[in-house]
């Protein structure tokens, strides 16, 4: 490429500037910096997008780590995020991991997540906590299944966005591909604020469409930014695309539609104006192009994040006020001392000094050595340190106020809780969406002198991690694990073997099946009676069941008393509903959870003498029993969206895969070399999958998988899940012999 004489001058200005700031090493975070100068951001895509090699050229351009190392750490070291063992050996994110940075005097906390569906809660209390994010999607695979959960998890948290297609230097890069994807997949008002200048082995730069300028990544990783006019053959796209942008933004943005309305050209100030105001709306996302893996485009992202996703002070946070029938109350971001601390507990995990706890400031100040109440409990509790996190390291501060985010020592408690003032108790934020988990494990210790470690493994991952639950059979006496699929289990068994010493032997993985009825209404008329002397038991119970009319509720369950009078009296009510759940829990069909249909309560009889609490739990899980038995009973199975990912001669024999698995494709997309399939599958199918895609595609096929819904089981399925439950089996194979788990 070459330059022109002026633009030498600029570009030589420009380097030195870098230069000198990729060599500040020194980090004093303060806790009185302006507000609007620190950004909360999170990095979420589908797996292996190229977030945590994102994560470490940011940390690398900000002067916050001395050298980069690549996820898979083949120098054995490893990416600086990923300082899980486990996370080094797999090349992929377990847990997220929090740091904090600076570029341009803007202080920046930034969460980097997993990609993996099985570690979705690590993305949701991560997204629940922060002001902005950044969506990494691959230049060849685009949107993916897991970008969309990602998506959905920052509707729902209301989290602006702004986009970065990655990896533009791989074979079959297409980024205009990607963009139509966002705005036909995602419904994102998208367009991009850079055209790449070359694509994959030719890539050399970009065109920022704001600016109206070419920009080059020079010297050691790219750490030099080399400005330069847009070359000649490009100037045409580039003012397309600028149209295109404007007009987008003009579509989000009010002020920008009355500039594009009078058919004036915004100025940059005015439409990098507009871009903010419409991304802090979520009404409008800025897609930027890059390469982290070959050191390009990272440090425009960082001033787009500066630029483009709001600080603390511009986003509307709400507690509830528990005084006051659960009233929002909007919080003070401004970081005003005068104000009642509150904050929220959104990660936990156990450190080398006790368990540490990650914490979300919303308002107030925080110091060492103060006073705070947790609201779930009540108990106060004391701050005996306060640290920032650098992935495992870490640093002690002696106050946090509203914006930051930090970690406790010594604090006992749960994900989800918030931390609050003496004086405002009565306040509490809205807790993080934990899913439901969908397959479950047997698991005992290898060695029975180990069941200490075993006890203490278990209750320090279910504390951490919501979606991992343990319970113990009450039949077979086994404990039972659950979570959200086969890797997440695979991750904790092997983690008791490598930090508690602890092997453990699985049973075969088993699937959370569930039962429901199909009849619409079902009536119900039980007495339950008993007499042996004394005393007796007395309890009648009338009313019906309902099947909950919208699929999406067919997990639920709902009690509803409907009764008028004293023939059962009230203080009875409570018994039959719990009687109700109780019933609930274990099916009369196979065994497993019942669920999808409300319990209505309408009339009943009580004896003065012999009715009791007792008499009416019995009365009601006789009633379940009565009215299920003649409610066509079904069972219900999870159904997980797959996508895979193979070469195109192999598309005949992966078709014919997921249809052997009783799948449904519900799509397919074909690119180059490569095709896509989008299925629906049961998940009591996907055992071993990923061993017959390899053996299908010579090695070269992927596939990801995440829960979609809940539908009617095949009917094989039910028959062998009644047959076992009838005879005694282990329903689901969860029992039987055991072998020894996956290492």
């Amino acid at each position: 490429m070459m330059f022109s004489a002026a633009g030498k001058a600029t570009s030589r200005c420009v380097r030195q500037s870098l230069m000198n700031h990729v060599k500040i090493r020194k980090y004093s975070i303060s806790n009185d910096l302006d507000k609007s100068k620190i950004r909360n951001i999170g990095i979420s895509a589908h797996i292996d997008s190229g977030k945590t090699t994102l994560t470490e050229r940011i940390l690398y351009y900000t002067g916050r780590i001395q050298s980069m190392h690549e996820v898979r750490g083949k120098d054995q070291v490893g990416a600086t995020m990923d300082f899980m063992e486990l996370e080094r050996q797999r090349g992929i994110t377990i847990q997220s991991a929090a740091t904090y940075t600076q570029w341009k005097d803007h202080n920046i906390n930034i969460i980097d997540t997993p990609g993996h569906i099985d570690f979705t809660v690590e993305v949701e209390r991560a997204l629940r906590v922060l002001d902005g994010a950044v969506l990494v999607l691959c230049s060849v695979g685009g949107v993916q299944s897991q970008t969309l959960t990602v998506n959905r998890q920052m509707k729902r948290y209301n989290v602006p966005c702004l986009a970065f297609i990655n990896k533009l230097d791989r074979t079959g890069a297409n980024p205009l591909r990607v963009v139509s994807q966002l705005q036909n997949k995602l419904n994102h008002n998208a367009a991009l604020l850079h055209l790449p200048i070359g694509l994959e082995s030719n890539l050399k730069g970009l065109v920022d469409l704001v600016e109206e300028k070419a920009v080059y990544f020079e010297g050691d990783y790219g750490s030099e930014m080399v400005f330069d006019e847009i070359p000649k053959e490009m100037r045409s796209e580039a003012g397309e695309r600028r149209e295109m942008l404007i007009e987008a933004v003009a579509n989000a943005d009010e002020m920008l539609g009355e500039i594009f309305l009078e058919e004036r050209v915004p100025t940059i100030e005015e439409l990098t104006a507009g871009i903010r105001r419409s991304v802090i709306q979520r009404t409008f996302t800025p897609v930027l192009l890059g390469s982290a893996l070959k050191n390009k485009g990272v440090q425009p992202l960082l001033d787009a994040v500066l630029q483009y996703l709001p600080n603390p002070t511009e986003v509307d946070n709400y507690a509830i006020n528990n005084d006051n029938d659960g009233e929002k109350f909007l919080l003070d971001s401004s970081g005003d001392s005068s104000k009642p601390f509150l904050g929220l507990a959104f990660k936990l995990e156990a450190g080398r000094y006790g368990q540490l706890t990650y914490i979300r400031s919303y308002q107030g100040e925080l110091s060492k050595g103060q006073q705070i109440v947790n609201t779930r409990t009540g108990r106060k509790v004391k701050v005996p340190r306060l640290v920032q996190m650098h992935a495992a390291d870490m640093k002690d501060i002696t106050k946090t106020s509203a914006g930051d985010i930090c970690a406790l020592f010594g604090v006992d408690c749960s994900s989800g809780d918030t931390f609050v003032s003496e004086n405002s108790s009565s306040l509490s934020m809205e807790s993080i969406y934990v899913p439901d988990a969908v397959i479950s494990l047997a698991v005992e210790p290898k060695n029975k002198n180990d069941v200490e470690s075993f006890s203490k493994a278990l209750n320090r991952f279910s504390r951490e991690d919501p979606t991992f639950r343990v319970h113990v059979d009450k039949e077979s006496k086994e404990t039972i694990i659950s979570g959200m699929g086969e890797l997440h289990l695979e991750i904790y068994t092997e983690r008791m073997r490598t930090e508690y010493n602890c092997e453990v032997v699985t049973g075969k993985p088993k699937v959370a099946f569930r039962e429901t009825i199909m009849k619409p209404t079902v009536k119900f008329d039980f007495q339950h009676k008993k007499q042996s002397g004394g005393s007796g038991q007395y309890g009648k119970v009338v009313g019906r069941i309902e099947k909950f009319d919208d699929e999406s509720e067919n997990t639920k369950l709902e009690f509803i008393d409907g009764t008028i009078g004293m023939n059962i009296p009230k203080n009875f009510i409570p018994s039959i509903e719990k009687g109700f759940f109780e019933a609930c829990d274990r099916g009369f069909l196979t065994g497993h959870k019942m669920c999808g249909f409300r319990f209505i309560l309408e009339d009943g009889a009580h004896h003065a003498v012999d009715s009791s609490e007792l008499a009416f739990r019995l009365a009601a899980i006789g009633a379940v029993k009565q009215a299920f038995e003649q409610a066509n009973p079904c069972v219900l199975e999870p159904v997980m969206a797959v996508e895979i990912v193979a070469p195109n001669e192999t598309q005949g024999a992966v078709m014919g895969g997921v249809n052997k698995r009783k799948g449904v494709v519900t799509g397919t997309e074909a690119a180059d070399e490569y095709f896509t399939v989008y299925a629906d599958v049961p998940l009591n199918e996907m055992f071993g999958y990923s061993n017959e895609l390899r053996s299908l595609t010579q090695g070269k096929g992927e596939f990801s998988m995440e829960f979609k819904r809940y539908s009617q089981a095949h009917p094989q399925t039910q028959a062998q899940l009644a047959d076992a439950h009838s005879g005694g089996g282990a329903s689901g194979g969860s029992g039987g012999k055991k072998q020894k788990g996956k290492k």
